[in-house]
């Protein structure tokens, strides 16, 4: 039962949303509050592209390494619960600790040569990093279901591909998507690099405010790349809940 006087959730979230959308196509409205903030910096915006933009650079890089590495790390954490494939789950579990060891800036160093300048190598290192939180949360939710109900669900005739979908996967949703929504705020944090390489996004005002010692512009950037990870978070904690009650 929801207490008098709070904001539902949904209600929260369209706020939330309503703020962010605001700031990207406020463009005077947020000048003017940097200006005041900074009065001593000549320009206070970066000047290159619109923020709108920049942030729309910046859902791709991280809309297609998550849906990527939610893709394999849940379909991966799968395949080493399963009885045949128990003994592969030690040599997956380290190759993607690796890729969580290395940092972004390296992996992005390693890359270029190979896959070369922008979306690609950034993708790319993404989706290295964001891998291994779904899997171990897919493996961690999977393992932690009582052997008592997969006896059940046995007993009663079931196959398993049906435990697999109608049992394993519903009791362990709460795990994995914890694992999904830790990946994508990672996702939307390190995304910011990929504008040293030329890929954008809202990393691009950062980066750009660093180099000429300007805090304005850094925060032109770093606001609205901050609250697209706050949205994120909220829009999968609402997608979880939602598939919870539905289940």
């Amino acid at each position: 039962m929801r207490l008098p006087g709070t904001f539902p959730r949904w209600a929260r979230l369209s706020l939330l949303i309503a703020a962010f959308t605001a700031l990207l196509f406020a463009g005077p409205a947020w000048e003017g509050t940097l200006r005041t903030l900074f009065p001593g910096q000549r320009s206070v915006i970066y000047e290159r592209a619109s923020l709108a933009r920049l942030a729309g650079e910046h859902m791709i890089l991280t809309g297609l390494s998550s849906a990527l590495a939610t893709l394999l790390g849940v379909t991966a954490g799968i395949i080493v619960t399963r009885k045949r494939g128990r003994d592969f789950l030690p040599v997956v579990d380290d190759i993607t600790s690796i890729g969580q060891t290395f940092p972004p800036v390296a992996v992005l160093a390693l890359a270029v040569p190979a896959l070369g300048f922008g979306f690609t190598p950034t993708i790319f290192a993404l989706f290295l990093y964001g891998l291994m939180p779904v899997l171990h949360n897919t493996v961690a939710g999977l393992l932690e279901i009582q052997p008592e109900v997969m006896d059940a669900a046995e007993g009663l005739g079931m196959r398993p591909s049906q435990i697999l979908f109608t049992v394993e996967l519903p009791l362990a949703l709460p795990v994995i998507m914890g694992g999904i929504r830790t990946s994508a705020v990672i996702s939307v944090g390190t995304a910011t690099i990929g504008a040293t390489i030329g890929a954008g996004g809202l990393g691009a005002p950062i980066i750009s405010g660093l180099i000429s010692q300007n805090p304005a512009v850094v925060l032109h950037g770093a606001v609205p790349a901050a609250l697209l990870a706050i949205l994120v978070d909220k829009v999968l904690g609402e997608a979880e809940a939602s598939m919870i009650r539905g289940r």
